[in-house]
């Protein structure tokens, strides 16, 4: 017997910064001394939070509204009675090793053939048929405790790759002994979105999103796992397990698995098929993901709008794709929205303009997603990145919404005005265009406003004036992006200064030599921050 709702399995960092594992009861009562649920992947720590978010949207009853919300808001603790009762009410499911309907798993789960299996496919950072890649070879991959088993198999529900699996015994969807692929787990999909709160009790409470009408849909059908009929091999059945509200989401089994070992140590795991999910159009039911229009779906249905999840574009931070992020102003010509936020993000909004929440609040979204490999059968990037700000630019007519956007344009503009000098210092010392220097300053300016931005980003509030706030990133910028140019200008050496008459793409001739490329660069980086003037170069940026 292992029951996680008293036995330590989740790894958190208190407020002193110290680590260590508490159980899913001890999860809520010292929700107000954890700092964070913190576990080896941020994949793993989004999985965890979603199923304690479900057991709270249970005990709690909905909230059903932002009243009852805000009294939870206002307690200085979680509703323990309610939580202790409901837990204890739904004890035995939450029992790692029960010999009936063990925790996320089928008891029963058997192959058509023996097989034994290891902990490869179970845990996500050693990639399969690959354990040289990975600090887990040898001894470390023989067994590992219940604990980690427990944080790993709710990971394996939410974000398992693709491919074919173990064919299990009673799935009629087996062919030859093999499951072929349903897609990824439930979460693979999403761009996935939390509030990171100053303790684990407000990142809870944040990210707890009341069904109210006009608002989330709620039926009376949405139930966690555990709450229905123990998982068999086969699918479940759709008027049972819905989706049919978040409950449904926060808990899908993706998976059929079952874990070998007992109390003391976990050896293997069989993992095979489990419930398809189609994403489309759930956006009222998940509350923690982006979401985009699909335009080949909609030339295929013949109808808008049809949203899909967005994951997270890996290959730039995220305040880069700050505007994918935060809930888009409401189209004045009645054409539907191309993107959608996270509904937590637009139900901090609706706090804030209701004055729930004041509106010096300061709130930190968190992302969440992986990159599949080949035909999704394996991870190759998990990606995790968080933003403070003010809650205000969570409104969607905000002016320091609008601000803190036109700021990344900015950025960018700076950055490519950055990039063609680099291009035409490579060109002037007769380089090839290719040559990856304009990628090299890029990568060195995105590194330098970095940082910068996310201060910047950080002290607006109330009481910050948007022009003048705008105007000195502008002069950040700038002084950053001109002091990479300036030793990129430096460094190109004596054969550049001299330069090269060479074509352009027009057909015409042009000279490139070090100086003619600083003046261009000078003249595309004030047309890009066109607040600021050559004077502002040598101008001390206000703290």
């Amino acid at each position: 017997m292992f029951t996680l709702i008293d036995e330590a399995w989740i790894p958190v960092l208190d407020v002193a910064g110290q680590r260590r594992e508490v159980s899913l009861r001890g999860l809520f009562e010292q929700a107000g001394e954890i700092r964070m649920i913190a576990c080896e992947l941020p994949t793993q720590t989004f999985a965890i939070l979603r199923l304690a978010l479900a057991v709270l949207h249970r005990s709690t009853g909905g909230p059903f509204g932002e009243a009852s919300w805000h009294a939870l808001w206002r307690d200085p603790g979680l509703p323990m009675t309610d939580l202790n009762d409901y837990l204890g009410e739904f004890s035995d499911r939450f029992d790692l090793f029960h010999p009936r309907h063990p925790f996320y798993q089928v008891a029963d789960l058997q192959a058509e053939k023996e097989n034994t299996y290891g902990l490869e496919r179970l845990i996500a950072d050693v990639p399969n048929g690959m354990p040289y890649l990975t600090t887990r070879a040898g001894s470390g991959m023989e067994s590992i405790s219940p604990a980690e088993a427990a944080q790993w198999l709710v990971h394996c529900q939410a974000f398992d790759p693709a491919g074919i699996k173990t064919g299990a015994i009673g799935d009629p969807r087996v062919k030859k002994g093999k499951g072929y692929s349903i897609g990824v787990g439930t979460l693979g999909n999403l761009g996935g979105v939390y509030l990171d709160g100053a303790t684990l009790r407000e990142t809870l409470l944040l990210n707890l999103v009341p069904a109210a009408p006009n608002w989330q849909r709620a039926d009376d059908r949405d139930l966690p796992v555990w709450e229905r009929e123990p998982q068999t091999a086969a699918e479940e059945s759709d008027t049972t397990r819905g989706p049919y509200g978040l409950l449904s989401l926060y808990t899908w089994q993706a998976r059929r698995i079952r874990l070998f070992g007992d109390a003391d140590r976990v050896t293997g795991a069989m993992i095979a098929i489990g419930d398809r999910l189609e994403w489309q159009d759930r956006q009222l039911l998940e509350p923690m993901s982006v979401w985009g229009r699909s335009a080949p779906r909609e030339r295929e249905q013949k109808r808008v709008p049809i949203y899909l999840p967005r994951p997270h574009d890996h290959t730039r931070a995220l305040w880069r794709g700050l505007q994918t992020l935060l809930p888009p102003p409401v189209p004045s010509t009645g054409e539907p929205s191309q993107r959608l936020s996270a509904m937590v993000l637009q139900w901090l909004a609706r706090l804030s303009r209701n004055g729930v929440v004041g509106q010096d609040f300061q709130v930190r979204p968190r992302a969440v997603s992986v990159a599949y490999g080949t035909q999704q059968a394996v991870i190759d990037e998990v990606f995790s990145d968080s933003l403070t700000m003010n809650v205000l630019l969570l409104v969607e007519d905000s002016p320091l919404r609008i601000t803190a956007i036109d700021a990344t344009a900015d950025a960018e503009a700076a950055v490519l005005a950055l990039r063609r000098l680099a291009t035409n210092l490579v060109r002037a010392a007769g380089g090839s265009d290719d040559s990856g220097a304009a990628d090299r300053a890029a990568e060195q300016a995105y590194a330098v406003l970095d940082r910068a931005f996310r201060e910047w980003l950080a002290r607006l509030g109330p009481g910050s004036e948007p022009a003048a706030e705008r105007t000195d990133w502008q002069i950040r910028v700038r002084r950053a992006v001109s002091r990479i140019g300036r030793e990129l200008v430096e460094a190109a050496g004596p054969v550049a200064w001299v330069g090269r008459a060479k074509t352009d793409r027009n057909g015409r001739e042009v000279h490139y030599s070090s100086f003619q490329a600083e003046a261009w660069f000078r003249r595309d980086l004030a047309k890009a921050l066109t607040m600021t003037t050559n004077s502002d170069d040598n101008q001390e940026v206000r703290a």
